[in-house]
């Protein structure tokens, strides 16, 4: 019987051993890829702003939002970091009522108010700027 056991056991470490560089190859391969990925659409985006022509049209800030993400970082010490990030979003409608949300600073945020009309600059999602109209 402990001749058997004794098999057994080798043949699952030896699989354990065999699955794990397998699997930390795999993730890094995906952690990997993403990045790339990421970083594609990220210059396809930019290219695809640049090439679009800078329009200003009349539009109504319509709604505003934050996004506060949250970053925990441990260092070698043991010794936690929190760090938190906040992204501004505000929603522009346009005379044809259609809707289009960019991101802002948080000056321009705070700048900005629901209802406020005016002229919105933006070059394809990149937001350039909003002139309130006085009326």
């Amino acid at each position: 019987m402990n001749v058997g056991e004794e098999f057994y056991f080798s043949g699952f470490e030896f699989s354990l051993f065999s699955i794990v560089p397998v699997f930390i190859v795999i993730v890094f391969a995906i952690v990997i890829i993403s990045i790339i990925f990421n970083s594609v659409r990220g210059i396809q985006q930019w290219q695809k702003n640049e090439q679009s022509p800078r329009l200003s049209v009349p539009a109504i800030v319509k709604t505003k939002r934050t996004k506060v993400s949250r970053h925990t970082h441990v260092d070698g010490n043991n010794m936690h970091s929190h760090h938190t990030s906040t992204s501004y979003y505000v929603t522009f409608e346009f005379e044809s009522g259609d809707r289009t949300e960019f991101k802002v600073s948080g000056k321009e945020y705070g700048l900005l108010a629901e209802g406020d009309t005016g002229i919105l600059t933006f070059q394809g999602t990149r937001y350039l700027g909003f002139e309130r109209s006085l009326n």
